[in-house]
């Protein structure tokens, strides 16, 4: 996986709150220690993206309009 993709691929980063198992984080942690991620905000960056591209099998061939548009048409049948 290519950390230029994410880093340059998806725009503006926000900022997010999450707890997470402490067995979780020591887990990141001792990846960041060995230097397969170079943070742990950059691991879990990289795991979301595997997740929601095993769940959304079209998030890579969306352009960011199309996937826009995906998440109002969502928001509109919910509300």
């Amino acid at each position: 996986m290519s950390l230029n993709f994410l880093q340059n691929g998806l725009g503006k980063m926000k900022i997010i709150t999450i707890n997470l198992p402490e067995k979780y984080l020591q887990a990141i942690q001792i990846l960041n220690d060995m230097g397969v991620y170079p943070s742990r905000s950059e691991a879990i960056r990289i795991a979301l993206h595997d997740f929601l591209s095993n769940e959304l099998k079209m998030f890579k061939d969306l352009d960011d309009e199309s996937f826009k548009m995906l998440i109002r048409s969502k928001s509109n049948k919910n509300s």
